[in-house]
């Protein structure tokens, strides 16, 4: 077995200040940097997944703005973890993902990030994630409200394992 941290679109549109702030980003934030440190005291790869929008109807994530950079604390949790950029919910939709996990040998994944309903779930119920084990970490996870995350969660809880990041790590 062996595990990968994704960890996706922790970028400052998200978080206080930015576009569309969401909901528990600080305690996110703190949970994130726990898992990161774990993951990487265990030797368990972290990738970051960035979102950016080119063109579109999307209203924030734009190439070269502010907004779409990863969030400053989760760089310098993991400064030489490699960067996937995508720009669909899915992360391995038109992505090199599936090739950074193979080179990597990884098996189980890891997935936090923003938002619960939409790229995280998307990312762990795409078809190309059906070779691994999925593994959600709902602590690690957040989205525009806390009754969103939940239903979220909820909804592909019968597709992938919800396990907190302190057991998964």
């Amino acid at each position: 077995m062996t595990q990968a941290l994704l960890l996706i679109d922790l970028q400052d549109d998200y978080f206080p200040g930015g576009k569309f702030p969401l909901w528990n980003t600080e305690v996110v934030l703190e949970n994130l940097e726990r898992a990161i440190a774990r993951a990487q005291a265990r030797g368990v790869p972290v990738i970051h997944i960035q979102h950016i929008a080119r063109g579109g109807l999307a209203p924030f994530f734009h190439e070269g703005t502010p907004g779409a950079d990863i969030h400053p604390r989760i760089l310098a949790a993991a400064p030489k973890a490699p960067v996937v950029v995508k720009e669909f919910a899915d992360s391995f939709e038109k992505t090199n993902l599936e090739a950074t996990l193979t080179k990597l040998g990884v098996t189980d994944l890891l997935i936090c990030g923003m938002m619960t309903q939409n790229c995280v779930t998307h990312t762990a119920i795409s078809k190309a994630a059906e070779k691994y084990n999925v593994t959600i970490l709902p602590d690690c996870c957040t989205t525009v409200s806390e009754i969103l995350h939940l239903i979220a969660l909820h909804a592909v809880s019968t597709r992938v394992k919800l396990v907190p990041s302190s057991e998964a790590i």
